[in-house]
This record gives C-alpha cells, structure tokens and sequence, in this order.
C-alpha cells in the first residue's frame, strides 16, 4: 500500500502554496505528515492512493486499519504449459502478499484442458491466478503481476496488438475481472529463471500433480 502526501503550506506573511511528495510506503507516508505537521504551518495535508482517491489523514489511518486485514503488498506468479499430443496445459501460480502484519505465500496449480497453443495455456494460467487472488480476497489496490510470457503481458499492458481471436476473448475476460476486482495491475516481464516456482507448478500439474498450500514466510 502507498500513497503521496499533497499538503497547503503557509508562510508567516501568510503566503500558499501546494506541495505534493512522490509516492512511498504507507508507513513513511504517515511519518511524514506527522513531521510536516510539527511545523505548524501545513494548513491541510491529503494522502492520495494508488488509485488517485484522496484521504484526510483520519480517514487514511482508518483505511490502514481496514487495509492491515486484508491481503495487501501483493506480488503474483504466473505460468502455463502446453502439452501437444493431449492439447492439455497445466497452470502455475505463486502468490506473495502481507496480511496483518504477515509475510505469506500461496502456491497453487491446475490442470488446463481444450487448449490450441501454448501461449493460450499461459492466458489460461493468468486466468487461474486472477482467480485465486478473488478467492484470497484481493481488491481495491495495486498488484504486481509477474511472468516470462512476453506476449500476454505486453498484450494486456496494451503495447502489443492482439490479432488472434482465441487471445483476444481471454483478453476481454482478463480486462473484465480486473475492473470487477478493482485491481491496478502492473506487469513485469521476467525471465524463465526468476519464474522458476510458477513454471515448476505448471510443470507438475501436466504431470497429474496436483499443488496447493498457503504458509507463512519467515523474516
């Protein structure tokens, strides 16, 4: 969660003017208004979200009240598998993200059935994971979402154009449950290195293996 201060400064000789601060973490978002506040001359201080809402710094502290319950600081993993002869894919999905002060993770695979390529069993996958972050109860905020699949992540960040039909109704579907879920997505290509636990997921799904388990992370 993160947010950038706007605040009304007022000189002695009493002269406005409005600053606005870049966006940071919530916590140093807060301990600044509180520094900006002991000048004594902050006549009004806003915090205003990921999603351009403005808050008054009670309202804030009860949103990060609200906030702390809920899984926020959200990272999601993503990654299909194709297999040709059984037109099967399989999905893979690790999910990183906060809740009430803890650190967890989900992992979670499935198996795709009716799939034409394998760039449809990497929508497929996305599709998957955006359905585990609705039943982990994500919404109303910013989430990384994670992948090595260059075509759907430049194609949902709208910097490819989309020419397939097959791809363009997952797309249409991805887009829908994104704005249902009033979910800010960004996305980070990455390489298939760094995307190692999502692929090994989709991996053992193909292979009949089915995964699914939510832990907390130490440190």
């Amino acid at each position: 969660m993160k947010a950038m201060l706007e605040w009304v400064y007022q000189s002695p000789k009493g002269i406005k003017t409005s600053f606005t601060s870049e966006y940071m973490p919530a916590e140093e978002a807060m301990m600044l208004a509180e520094d900006i506040e002991k000048t004594g001359r902050a006549k009004e201080i806003a915090f205003i979200d990921e999603q351009n809402l403005k808050w008054t710094k009670k309202e804030y502290l009860k949103l990060k009240e609200e906030m702390a319950a809920e899984p926020h600081d959200i990272t999601a993993y993503f990654d299909g598998s194709f297999d040709l002869q059984s037109m099967e894919g399989g999905a893979g999905a690790a999910v990183y993200y906060s809740q009430n002060g803890k650190k967890m993770r989900i992992r979670a695979n499935a198996v795709l059935t009716d799939m034409t390529s394998n760039n449809e069993a990497e929508y497929a996958s996305f599709w998957f994971l955006l359905l585990e972050l609705e039943a982990l109860g994500a919404k109303g905020q910013q989430v990384q979402f994670k992948g090595d699949s260059q075509v759907v992540l430049q194609q949902l960040a709208g910097e490819w154009p989309c020419y397939e039909e097959t791809f363009q109704i997952w797309l249409d579907r991805i887009d829908k449950k994104l704005i249902e879920m009033r979910i800010q997505p960004v996305y980070r290509p990455i390489s298939r290195k760094e995307n190692e636990e999502a692929d090994q997921l989709a991996g053992q799904a193909l292979q009949k293996i089915p995964i699914r388990s939510q832990i907390q992370l130490k440190g």
